[in-house]
């Protein structure tokens, strides 16, 4: 059975990029055939990122590919275990088809209302498209160092039916070094960004793991 989640965003630079690469590392270095389903064709930032992985020889390999349609990248999703939709930086048919079909779907968003407003509107016009709330949740990434901020911004998510995933990806000069070079965030040199990086990898996980449990029982 292959496990698909749907990184999707309203518009860009919140991390939903970010996201998917963690995750697709971390799969692949505990053995799973994981991949990335690039849907931005005009950037395929996803892809251009697995290629200077690939030139700089970082182990394990990536596999990531650009595809116009849903229907068929989900021809391609039954090759491997894990599946990760990287959507376009808007919501468009594609992103919502997506959706659809993933066990989870993560939403990134920073702690700005900006990002805030936008983020909660996507995922009601998910819901209102049958997806179960169950199967959306929020990640705060590139987040500023305001505790105030932050827990201001869970205080607004918390309003909301969907879930707030735990720990948050702080911006970071490091961490755009890092995938600059073809990693993920959860590769970088510095322990303590590491450990936060990691954390999220985590949370995600348990978060896709839960709602597939829900979805057999």
């Amino acid at each position: 059975m292959t496990y698909k989640i749907a990184m999707v965003a309203q518009k860009g630079g919140v991390g939903k990029s970010t996201l998917a690469r963690i995750i697709v590392v971390e799969a692949a270095k505990g053995g799973l055939q994981a991949k990335i389903a690039d849907l931005d064709t005009q950037q395929s930032t996803s892809v251009n990122w697995a290629v200077r992985r690939a030139e700089n020889g970082i182990e394990p390999e990536i596999r990531a590919e650009a595809f116009k349609s849903v229907n068929t990248a989900l021809k391609d999703a039954q090759n491997f275990d894990l599946y990760i939709f990287d959507g376009a930086p808007h919501s468009s048919a594609e992103t919502r088809q997506a959706c659809q079909f993933s066990d989870m779907i993560i939403i990134p968003t920073s702690e700005g209302l900006d990002d805030l407003q936008p983020s909660v509107i996507l995922a009601n016009n998910l819901l209102k498209e049958g997806i179960a709330a169950t199967k959306i949740a929020f990640a705060l990434c590139i987040t500023s160092d305001s505790a105030r901020e932050i827990a201001g911004a869970r205080d607004y998510l918390g309003q909301t039916p969907y879930k707030v995933l735990d720990g948050e990806i702080p911006f970071r000069s490091a961490f755009k070094t890092a995938m600059d070079k073809g990693k993920a965030i959860t590769e970088t040199s510095f322990p303590t960004l590491r450990k936060r990086a990691d954390a999220m990898a985590q949370n995600i996980i348990d978060a896709v793991a839960a709602a597939a449990e829900r979805e057999v029982a």
